[in-house]
């Protein structure tokens, strides 16, 4: 972790002798609850602040905290910083903002750089001339490196609701308001998001209480939650995948503001739905997740042909059993730094309510086409992934009898496998004759569908 002190001008009371927040458990899992492990461990007084305080310089203008932080330099990517200091260099505020200022002070190595400053897209783009605008809704510069590196800079917004005579609509559509650092601070979703860190001065500045909730491990949104859910619904995936990945506690208010708002989230985009689903997959808590998500209510919405098979236990070799015993494979996958790609996630996502429709049925295939169509519509899973869901399932039998054939020849081959390969480890079946399996002859790619199982 950073070494982090707060600034001198903003007092020197430590927090390192509070308790650490306890919810009470929903559930025999207390997936929810805080964690039971210490507060999170800090290096010569990191963390230790006032609590969280708006000083204001004047009516509308508020002064974050600021805290002095001494961050590893080999966690910090050597180019986003030149992209920091070439916008500092021509006048303009920037700064690191987001996942990756809490990674770092979670001693976490950022995947991601994301840069906040007060120049307008155009503005960045004239700066540097390996960028270029994208985005409607959201207007963002990618700064291209070698390598196919991108750094993601966005101009400092504002909430556009503010816009409005009535604030009737909370459903954000649109999110181009620019305005300034503390603005987009406020925007954000969580605090734990909402931090920015100054480069050159080496400062955390927090306007939202961000630090304390680092500190002792939760998640709250910034504001109430129910408004900040019903202006965009996606944020209540948001929150169950920090929880899950982080193994942050959610508190009790925002607990209950996902359970209370998880219908709206029908109001929101579709493809963007099936994106934070992968997201959840994706991230290495996969069981975690899934469970808040089933626990909140919020998978009855998004997959109810999923949640009903968690509702109905038959014992360790039920249905809803093997999918927890699959995620936790899915897992082990992502740790080992060998993650499956986005259509097996899919596949092995829905894979046992997919063999429950093909029971009975001879044509498999067809069997899971039909059962993809209203999850198509509800989520818009892309007919690419439904595809190769459909082609995976349809061949699953075969390959479970050591039988490749023809297919061994084919782009759903090594997909299949891999899921053939979390249904035998979640039945605790052996899993050599996949190994004989994988080496068959790999296909040859002649076709668009070669690249269908990519990221």
């Amino acid at each position: 972790m950073g070494r982090t002190t707060p600034s001198p001008d903003n007092g020197t009371s430590a927090l390192h002798d509070a308790e650490p927040p306890t919810y009470e458990r929903r559930s025999a899992s207390g997936l929810r609850a805080a964690p039971d492990s210490e507060p999170m461990p800090t290096e010569a007084g990191a963390l230790d602040a006032d609590p969280f305080r708006v000083e204001l310089v004047d009516e509308d203008i508020p002064t974050p905290r600021r805290y002095q932080v001494v961050f590893d330099e080999a966690r910090i990517d050597p180019d986003v910083q030149k992209v920091v200091r070439r916008l500092v260099r021509h006048g303009y505020q920037a700064y690191l903002v987001g996942g990756c200022v809490r990674d770092l002070l979670l001693d976490r190595r950022p995947k991601d750089f994301d840069v906040a400053t007060s120049a307008r897209p155009e503005e960045v783009r004239e700066l540097f001339r390996n960028s270029r605008i994208i985005g409607r809704r959201f207007r963002l510069v990618h700064v291209l490196f070698q390598g196919g590196k991108v750094i993601e800079v966005a101009t400092f917004r504002r909430n556009p609701k503010e816009d409005t005579e009535d604030g009737s609509e909370l459903l954000i559509r649109s999110d181009n308001a620019f305005g300034v650092a503390h603005e987009d601070a406020l925007r954000r979703d969580f605090r734990i998001n909402a931090l920015f860190y100054d480069v050159e001065a080496r400062q955390i500045l927090d306007w939202v209480g961000g630090m304390e909730d680092v500190r002792r491990q939760v998640v709250h949104t910034i504001g109430d939650p129910e408004t900040r859910f019903r202006e965009d619904p996606i944020r209540i995936l948001r929150a169950l995948k920090f929880a899950g990945r982080l193994g942050f506690a959610i508190t009790p208010d925002v607990y209950d503001a996902v359970v209370y708002c998880r219908d709206a989230l029908a109001l929101a985009a579709r493809p963007r739905l099936s994106e934070e689903i992968l997201r959840l997959m994706r991230g290495g808590q996969a069981r975690r997740t899934i469970y808040l998500a089933w626990e909140t209510g919020v998978l009855d919405v998004l997959l109810p042909e999923v949640s009903a098979l968690l509702y109905d236990d038959r014992g360790d070799d039920g249905p809803g059993q093997r999918l927890w015993r699959v995620l936790n494979y899915v897992d082990r996958r992502t740790a080992e730094d060998r993650p499956l790609d986005d259509t097996v996630l899919w596949t092995l996502l829905l894979l046992e309510p997919m063999k429950e429709a093909c029971d009975g049925v001879r044509d498999r295939a067809a069997a899971v086409a039909d059962f993809l169509e209203p999850l198509i519509d509800r989520l818009a899973i892309s007919r690419r992934y439904a595809d190769g869901m459909r082609r995976i399932v349809a061949i699953l039998p075969r390959l479970a009898g050591g039988r490749a054939g023809r297919f061994a020849r084919t782009d759903i081959f090594q997909p299949a496998l891999d899921v053939l390969a979390a249904e035998l480890t979640a039945r605790g079946e052996p899993t050599e004759a996949i190994d004989r399996l994988r080496s068959a002859p790999q296909p040859r790619r002649h076709h668009a569908d070669g690249a269908m199982y990519r990221r």
